[in-house]
């Protein structure tokens, strides 16, 4: 059983002008596959995936129960991807995954960055280097997030993937040395070195470049007496 359950209609046509149809009611074309079973075409109410998705904890990883005609009603799936208009950003295509609660899937989880790094505190600067985790589990203990706590970390540590403490069933075959955060040390800027003896030949020639405009302008005066 999913999280959430959605209703969907089972559609027949296709083209962009059904399509154009749809979106004026508010409605979005959209695909389900997966599990050996041939692809079925639906549409649904755009409004309401949107709101469930950003109502529920899971997000897109959020297991939904579908309702709707026998050939897709009961039917568990997850989001496998969002299509939206390139400038209003609007839900314009979704596909739906089917899957099997009792079969491992991989999904992509996001991590999360907790407590004060000493580091930080001493001006170190904390870099969030990986912010989502491939992880392999049921679909059913899929986590919401992987919390990290970094308070520990001073100036030049870091928590790599081999660090993270899993949920039981959970898994990753990332490479366990991948840096997850990391605390650097802070950049100091140094001041330009200026070449004193460079400076001081500078001045000089500058000067006598002054003093030959001198006698330059002297010398025409005269002639011109």
């Amino acid at each position: 059983m999913g999280d959430q359950s959605l209703s969907v209609e089972v559609r027949n046509d296709t083209g962009k002008g059904l399509a154009r149809r749809l979106r004026r009611e508010g409605r979005v074309p959209a695909v389900l596959y997966g599990h050996g079973k041939a692809t079925v075409s639906l549409d649904l109410d755009a409004r309401a995936l949107e709101d469930l998705l950003k109502t529920s904890h899971a997000g897109l990883n959020t297991l939904i129960d579908l309702e709707g005609d026998k050939e897709i009603n009961g039917r568990v799936v997850l989001v496998k991807e969002l299509q939206r208009h390139p400038v209003a950003g609007t839900l314009v295509h979704a596909d739906f995954f089917e899957i099997d609660t009792t079969e491992l899937i991989h999904v992509s989880v996001p991590i999360r960055l907790e407590g004060s790094s000493a580091g930080v505190q001493l001006g170190g600067v904390l870099e969030h280097t990986m912010r989502e985790i491939e992880l392999a589990c049921l679909p059913t203990a899929i986590p919401d997030s992987i919390e990290v706590d970094v308070s520990h970390l001073e100036i030049d540590e870091a928590v790599h993937v081999s660090d993270l403490v899993l949920p039981e069933g959970v898994e990753t075959s990332l490479d366990p040395s991948l840096s997850v955060a990391h605390v650097a040390v802070p950049k100091i800027e140094e001041e330009p070195v200026v070449d004193e003896a460079a400076a001081e030949g500078e001045g000089e020639t500058a000067e006598a470049g002054a003093d030959a405009d001198k006698a330059e302008d002297g010398a025409e005066a005269s002639s011109k007496d």
